[in-house]
């Protein structure tokens, strides 16, 4: 049995549906990101999303590695400019969204209800190679590979809020902490 990073979100095991890929060759720092953009979002979505990644109609935006990358105006709807197509790093993580999506189905779930609810890329272990440079040296040449798990599972109904208690919190939001305190005591003692 192989342990999942993100195994404790999982509140109900029935619901969900999970898929992992160990020493993936694609760079880290791209699937990185291509999993930041996609978590949350419904599979149906992500899908279409990933076409528009690979026909370049859309970009991933680059976030947290964005040294060096450039800027495109197909990341102006994430609030960045810089932005790529990382095509090896979406082709993957489609590969992996069909095997969750497999894994979902012989648990006999709903795929239109289906979200991403968690995506967890890690860094693998290097391969070393080593490249010929002028003068008779060596320097390394290496691959970044990485570890990829998805989760994904069915939507929760939504459930609409009280007016009792927007009532309350509304009177609430004005005061402060030892006021809130104060109520609160007062409250328990009277019942």
């Amino acid at each position: 049995m192989v342990r999942y990073a993100a195994a404790a979100l999982a509140t109900n095991p029935e619901k969900t549906a999970r898929a992992r890929g160990e020493y993936l060759r694609t760079h880290f720092k791209n699937m990185r990101e291509v999993a930041a953009a996609l978590s949350g979002m419904k599979l149906t979505k992500a899908y279409a999303y990933l076409g528009n990644v690979l026909e370049h109609n859309q970009a991933i935006p680059f976030r947290r590695f964005s040294g060096g990358v450039g800027r495109t105006a197909q990341a102006k709807p994430f609030k960045t400019t810089q932005g790529r197509w990382p095509e090896k790093s979406v082709k993957f993580i489609n590969r992996l969204l069909k095997n969750a999506e497999a894994n979902a189905d012989a648990k006999s779930l709903e795929l239109e209800d289906l979200t991403i609810k968690n995506i967890v890329v890690q860094q693998a272990p290097k391969t070393r190679r080593r490249t010929y440079r002028a003068h008779g040296r060596i320097n390394p040449y290496q691959g970044h590979p990485c570890h990829v798990e998805i989760i994904l599972s069915v939507s929760e109904e939504e459930v609409e809020r009280s007016k009792d208690k927007d009532a309350l919190a509304k009177s609430l939001s004005s005061l402060n902490r030892r006021q809130v305190a104060r109520k609160r005591i007062e409250a328990a003692r009277a019942t």
